[in-house]
Order: C-alpha cells, then sequence, then structure tokens
C-alpha cells in the first residue's frame, strides 16, 4: 500500500496523536541518544592522552574501549525487562544519570585497571537505552509509524557523531586549566552534561499513552485502539516459549548481521581519530573537525535512502548495497596515505548507517511482540559484542604489527558475510508471523 493510500485509511485522530508524539518526544529522545553516543565513544579521542598520562598501551586502549560492550551485553536484556515494570519516564532517566555519573569519574583514571573498570561499568550502566527507546515506540506507536520514528530516532546516531568531534576536540583545548589536563576536563564537563540531560529527560517523557496530558481524550483512544490492534494481529500466532522466539534462527540472523554491522561501526569510531591525527600538524580540535566529515555525508546518505525505501516493499536489497559499501570501504582504507584513508572509511561510514536505518524497522517489525523486549536487547546486545571485538583487534595488531590492516581486512570480510546472512531474513511484513509459527512447529 502507498504511503496516500495509507494515509487514507488513518483516522484523524490517530494522525494527530501521533504527529505529537514525535514532535513532543522524539526531539529529546534524540538528544539522550546524541549525548549517549558521545559519551560512549569519546574515549577515541585520547587514546594519545591516556598513553602519556596513565600508561595506556593501544593493546590496553583496544581491550578498555572493548569491555563497555561486555557489561552493556550482560545487563541489557534485564534492563529491558525493568523498563518494562517501571515505565520508560522512571528507567531511561535512570539510565542516562548513572552513565553520567560513570563519565565524571572517568577523569579520575590514574592507572590502566582503572580505565578497564570504569569502561565495564559504563556499559552496565548505559544497558538497556537504545533496544528501551525502540520498545517505548512499540508501545506509544503502531506499525505504520515505526519506520519514521525509527529513522529519526536513529539520524541521532549518526549526528552525535558529527558533533562529538568538534565538541571533544574543544574541550581537549581546555589543556592546562586550572593546572588539569584536556581529557579530564573533557570526561568532567561531557558527564556533568549527561546528567543534566537526564534529570531534564524525566520532566519530559510520558510513559503511558492514557498519561499523556497533551492528548485529547479522541487522540489517546485513537493510539490506544491503534496499538492495541497491532498487538492482537501479532498475538493470533500459536503460543510458544520466548526461549523457543528468541532461539528462532531468525532471531540468530538479526543478530550476526547486526554483529557484523557493530564491528565496523565501533572501529571507525574508536581508530577514526587516530588515524587522522596521522595527517600530522592538526591541533585537537581540528582533528575533531575532521572526524565529523564521515558522518556528515552518513547522515546526507541515511535519508536519502530512508527516503526511498520507505516506499519498497521490501528493504533486503538495500541493506545488502549497504554492506558492500561498507566492506569496499574498509577493504580501501588499507591503501594509499592517511588522506586516502578518511576517504576510504567515509564511504564505509555511509554504509554503516544506512545499513542501521535500514536494519532495525526489520528487526522490530521482525520479532513477535511477547518477545519484544527481550528479542530486541538480545539482537542489540549480543550484536553489540562486534564493539568489543573490533577495537580489543586493532589495538592488539597495532601493537604487534604496528599496523591495523590485518582488521581492516576483518571487517571487510565480516561485512560480505553479512550480506549473505541478509538473503535468509525474512521480509519485514512477513516476519512477524512466521518467527512464532516456525518456532511452534520446529519445537
Amino acid at each position: 500500500m502507498s504511503e496516500a493510500a495509507q494515509a487514507s485509511v488513518i483516522p484523524d485522530a490517530e494522525r494527530r496523536a501521533v504527529g505529537k508524539f514525535l514532535r513532543r518526544m522524539l526531539p529529546i529522545l534524540v538528544l539522550m541518544l546524541l549525548v549517549n553516543q558521545m559519551d560512549r565513544t569519546n574515549v577515541g579521542f585520547v587514546q594519545d592522552e591516556l598513553r602519556a598520562d596513565v600508561g595506556v598501551s593501544a593493546t590496553a586502549y583496544g581491550l578498555g574501549a572493548g569491555l563497555f560492550f561486555i557489561g552493556y551485553a550482560l545487563f541489557e536484556v534485564p534492563s529491558n525487562m525493568l523498563l518494562e515494570r517501571f515505565g520508560a519516564r522512571v528507567w531511561l532517566t535512570r539510565i542516562m544519570i548513572t552513565w553520567g555519573a560513570v563519565i565524571v569519574a572517568m577523569c579520575f583514571i590514574h592507572n590502566v585497571w582503572m580505565f578497564y573498570g570504569l569502561r565495564f561499568l559504563l556499559g552496565v550502566a548505559e544497558a538497556g537505552f537504545f533496544p528501551g527507546v525502540l520498545l517505548y515506540f512499540t508501545q506509544w506507536l503502531p506499525d505504520s509509524s515505526r519506520g519514521r520514528a525509527s529513522a529519526i530516532f536513529l539520524g541521532g546516531s549518526a549526528t552525535a557523531y558529527i558533533v562529538t568531534g568538534p565538541i571533544t576536540g574543544a574541550l581537549l583545548e581546555l589543556h592546562g586549566a586550572g593546572g588539569i589536563a584536556g581529557w579530564r576536563w573533557m570526561f568532567a564537563l561531557e558527564g556533568a552534561f549527561s546528567i543534566l540531560v537526564g534529570f531534564i529527560a524525566g520532566f519530559f517523557l510520558v510513559s503511558r499513552i492514557q498519561d499523556a496530558r497533551w492528548l485529547t481524550q479522541e487522540e489517546k483512544d485513537a493510539l490506544s485502539e491503534a496499538v492495541a490492534r497491532d498487538k492482537e494481529a501479532r498475538d493470533r500466532a500459536p503460543r510458544t516459549s520466548r526461549l523457543k522466539l528468541i532461539l528462532h534462527p531468525q532471531v540468530a540472523l538479526l543478530t550476526s548481521v547486526f554483529f557484523a554491522m557493530a564491528l565496523t561501526g565501533y572501529a571507525i569510531t574508536f581508530w577514526l581519530p587516530s588515524l587522522v591525527d596521522d595527517i600530522g600538524g592538526l591541533s585537537p580540535f581540528q582533528v575533531g573537525l575532521l572526524t565529523a566529515v564521515p558522518w556528515i555525508c552518513a547522515v546526507i546518505a541515511m535519508y536519502t535512502m530512508a527516503h526511498f525505501t520507505d516506499r519498497a516493499p521490501d528493504r533486503r536489497p538495500y541493506l545488502a548495497i549497504a554492506l558492500v559499501l561498507s566492506a569496499v570501504g574498509t577493504f580501501l582504507a588499507t591503501l594509499g596515505s592517511p588522506w586516502f584513508g578518511l576517504a576510504a572509511l567515509t564511504l564505509a561510514a555511509v554504509g554503516g548507517k544506512c545499513a542501521a536505518t535500514l536494519f532495525w524497522p526489520m528487526a522490530q517489525s521482525g520479532l513477535d511482540l511477547r518477545i519484544a523486549a527481550p528479542g530486541l536487547a538480545l539482537v542489540n546486545s549480543i550484536g553489540n559484542l562486534g564493539g568489543f571485538v573490533s577495537p580489543t583487534l586493532f589495538g592488539y595488531l597495532q601493537d604487534t604489527t604496528g599496523s591495523t590492516n590485518g582488521g581492516l581486512y576483518t571487517l571487510s570480510a565480516a561485512s560480505v558475510l553479512a550480506v549473505c546472512g541478509v538473503a535468509f531474513i525474512h521480509r519485514t511484513r512477513t516476519a512477524a508471523a512466521s518467527v512464532p509459527e516456525t518456532a511452534s512447529t520446529r519445537a
């Protein structure tokens, strides 16, 4: 059904309610995601400073950067289940305030073990945020409106990489102010800002449709009925246990594809500042500005891709193309000068971010609502372990071989394998029904 035809059958009250949610809730959620991405990746800009001041080698840096994802994976599923119990307003706010506190604590790092411990605790504190927001969308929006909301929300992730470089670079220029190193100023100020945004979010977020004062009763009822209809449609499938559904091959495929995407995404995130710094003669602020270039291109590509794929009956071919671009970009980054490497990683970033925009709407609609909370968390948490593998691998290769080319070849191979996996993912419109049905017949 075309967008025009679909819009014609949506009641006016429901359309107004969805519009109000997008205008009132999405801005604060995008801001939270932007700060979230900045806080988890800002360590990529202080690798040299940590080596000089704390004695963190490239291997230790890669391991510490990756330990975040171990804490994240261990606690994400229970965190998302607690969001169901306490509601988005309480739980998403709690997540943000605690991760901000951990970032502030990082300004006091004085040895490698403290670096390891705080990176792990940051993952524990942040666990549940991203899939929690996706779950929040399922509680507030019908299927027909979640793709647009997800695209806008995911745009905040790429935008975060655009602003993180210049902001972090500017804060690093505070080096020596008050006798304090610039990297310590960076952690202290960015962490404090996260805590502030967390408290502000507590005043804006609304957990349930019926609690929204900015909706009329007619709009509340229309939106609640639309969400309930989607839930009822998916609940028509035969009953089976959550464990069997989570272990369904489609969930495993989604997890594997996202793991490959995470490998590339976090390798670029944590090692791009180091690559740009290799150009030489640049100040921290200039390094930050140059690291924003790949993500500016990625944001433009994301929204262009979303414009065309929203009308496509099947997103899989587009997802495969995005993954191929990622593979080509990481391979080309092994050739030429640092400037050529920056251009190649720009191509990889474009492919990676476009893939994420296409992937998450498929994952949301492809999971039975009865396992939406643990299912999304499982895909995100296990897939995000790629964020542990890639920086750890790159750090080890940097120390042992003096080059990260082997890691870049691995990323290219992983993206190619992910393209093969995409071919076996059920189409979004049928996956929700197929997952429980097949799981029950194979049980």
